[in-house]
């Protein structure tokens, strides 16, 4: 979002009715549109900011001790505010951990952000990280099930939520029969499944795009939809749950 100036109106109007249904943790990072996306989320959030969870990211090539520090300034910046709620290591590249963690401890100490995580990290690396780790931001949905095998029982043994961003696939799930025929008999939508799906242990905070007012109404109602035991096996049927490690993956 933020990358079409066509679109920016749609945009944020979609963002403030996200708001207005109390879909209210926001999450960008300064790799999207250049920065853009935290532009217009700033736009959107204005005069709002007490009423939103404000999650960003630091970009790997930034995330040196002084880098993080000076990107958290800059995502600052673009989004008109004094603090994130949570600021995120979108994923691992050269800079040591440790020296992501330090950077984020002196941003929790100064005010800038209130808490700190990571994303795209397996549980083997979120073993490394100390207990401050809030959560990890990974792609998660019917069909990339890899994270239940290890990463969310690691998760759950921390008490630690985990967000699962791309929870429809990039909109590819859509267009499974299977969960197309349990969307109506449900009478949902399957995106509205998909959700509920991702949200059903009470511990992962799903994340979907939506840019348009239209999308966020109907994301909104996926809170209201319970799976039955009958449903999940018939999901499972269709999308089945790993039985072995498998190795993060990422879009």
């Amino acid at each position: 979002m933020g990358d079409s100036s066509g679109a920016r109106e749609s945009e944020i109007d979609a963002l403030r009715t996200g708001i207005d249904l109390g879909l209210t943790v926001i999450d960008t990072a300064e790799m999207y549109g250049g920065g853009r996306s935290e532009e217009l989320v700033g736009e959107a959030i204005e005069g709002r900011r007490d009423e939103v969870f404000l999650v960003s990211k630091v970009l790997p090539s930034n995330a040196s001790r002084a880098g993080t520090v000076e990107a958290c300034r800059a995502s600052l910046r673009r989004l008109g505010t004094d603090r994130l709620d949570l600021y995120l290591l979108h994923w691992r590249g050269r800079h040591p951990l440790d020296e992501t963690v330090a950077a984020f401890e002196a941003l929790v100490a100064d005010g800038s952000i209130r808490a700190w995580g990571v994303s795209n990290l397996d549980a083997d690396e979120l073993a490394e990280l100390p207990d401050g780790c809030q959560t990890d931001q990974v792609l998660y949905n019917l069909s990339r099930r890899g994270p239940e095998f290890d990463l969310l029982p690691f998760a759950s043994r921390r008490g630690m939520p985990v967000m699962a961003y791309s929870p429809v696939e990039q909109g590819r799930l859509l267009g499974n029969r299977a969960l197309a025929d349990i969307a109506r008999d449900l009478d949902a939508t399957p995106t509205q499944v998909a959700l509920a799906w991702t949200t059903r242990s009470g511990t992962v905070l799903s994340i979907p795009k939506a840019a348009t007012a239209a999308h966020v109404r109907e994301n909104a109602a996926a809170r209201e939809l319970t799976l039955s035991d009958e449903v999940l096996s018939r999901l499972d049927e269709a999308f089945p749950a790993p039985s072995e490690p498998v190795p993060l993956e990422m879009l």
